[in-house]
């Protein structure tokens, strides 16, 4: 295996799963950061090597000639493998140049940015047949008519920007009940500079938010999938997956593999979609082009992602797979569930018997691994750094 994988971004558990992954299969692993601060991922024994690079967002121009001039050193072409939304958008940005030195598996530029753009991905979804939540745009024709009549309050003010907006103000949307709100949620992401659109809430509990992940090969054909069923998120009801399930639901592999051929997705991607409780039609709700927080769950129900990318990119593809039975198996991000099970329990959304119960499941943890403890370790010794800061 001459090609090394290239791995963008170790301070979070995304980037450790992923050195993680590739790593148990002798796959020479870099992990790239800006900083050795909080990169706990590249603690990992499965890291080959660690650089630090310019800041993706700061130096964008000579973070890409760090990358060009990094594959220039190699031997054979590394796979590039972006492990945060951010760095995806630089990525999708300068594609076409990337590709003349990394092995990446989307091949059409734009299309990476254009996925993550809540408005445009709610486009490209209907002219595809899928259904999506009833959205306005601020600037439409009788706005606040069509906010009272077809979305209806409480409703949820959100980002194109996703990345850039949660970076601003670390959450992914507002909700808002009456139309001050919607006036103020608005004012706020105006004065931001972000670009926001108004949706309709599909009804049901954090239970009815399920994933559809999969590998697309170099023919924009579906090789690899599984579904999953989320249990709890944080922040609580419009968050990321804090405790999530293998799921089998045949329904999201017709739903969203049609979509993804159809559009010419390539690589990994993983679909959120939300079960209307009353009429249990499925509704899209955003696309991760990247690894997703779920990898350490798939990995440890048979599918692993960044290797399946790695191999095919690098010409020896692995056989298809799907995983059509529940394993009964769930991903368990235990810090960040502690607070969600405080707001779920606050709010009267969950019991502490309901809690209790849905903790006797076999899991696969975000970060603790018995097998490589360090990780643990140095992430448990900066979250007891950020506390002392805070005392």
């Amino acid at each position: 295996m001459n090609n090394k994988a290239v791995i963008l971004g170790t301070n979070y558990y995304i980037g450790l799963s992923t050195i993680r992954c590739l790593g148990v299969n002798g796959v020479h692993t870099v992990a790239v950061d800006y900083s050795y601060e909080n990169t706990y991922g590249a603690e990992s024994k499965y890291c080959s090597e660690r650089v630090i690079a310019p800041h993706y967002r700061n130096e964008k121009e000579e973070f890409i000639s760090f990358l060009k001039e990094y594959s220039r050193k190699q031997t054979a072409k590394p796979v590039l493998i972006p492990c945060h939304d951010s760095y995806v958008e630089v990525v999708d940005e300068y594609l076409d140049e990337l590709k003349e030195f990394y092995l990446i598996p989307q091949t059409e530029q734009g299309l990476y940015t254009k996925a993550m753009d809540k408005e445009l991905l709610h486009k490209l979804a209907s002219e595809h047949g899928v259904a999506v939540p009833e959205t306005v745009r601020v600037d439409e024709d009788n706005f606040y008519e069509k906010v009272e009549e077809t979305i209806k309050y409480p409703c949820l003010v959100k980002p194109t920007d996703s990345p850039t907006f949660v970076s601003i103000f670390r959450k992914k949307l507002f909700m808002v009940h009456n139309r001050q709100e919607l006036d103020e949620a608005i004012k706020k992401a105006k004065d931001a500079k972000q670009e926001v659109i108004v949706q309709r809430i599909i009804p049901g509990f954090d239970d009815h938010m399920h994933t559809f992940d999969a590998y697309l090969n170099q023919e924009s054909k579906v090789t690899h999938w599984v579904t999953c069923q989320k249990y709890r998120q944080y922040p609580i009801n419009f968050g990321a997956s804090v405790y999530t399930g293998q799921k089998y639901v045949p329904e999201l592999y017709e739903i969203g593999s049609r979509f993804l051929e159809s559009i010419g997705y390539k690589g990994f991607v993983e679909i959120e979609f939300k079960k209307d409780a009353e009429t249990g039609k499925f509704y899209l709700i955003e696309l991760n082009v990247r690894i997703t927080n779920l990898n350490s769950l798939l990995y440890k129900v048979g599918v692993n992602f960044p290797y399946i990318t790695y191999r095919e990119l690098t010409g020896n593809p692995l056989p298809p797979k799907a995983i059509e039975h529940d394993t009964g198996i769930v991903f368990w991000y235990a810090y960040e569930d502690f607070y969600a099970i405080k707001g779920y329990l606050r709010t009267g959304q969950l019991t502490k018997g309901q809690v209790v119960k849905s903790l006797m499941k076999p899991k696969a943890y975000a970060i603790w691994d018995v097998k490589d403890p360090k990780p643990f370790v140095s992430f448990a010794k900066m979250i007891a750094g950020k506390k002392f800061k805070k005392r």
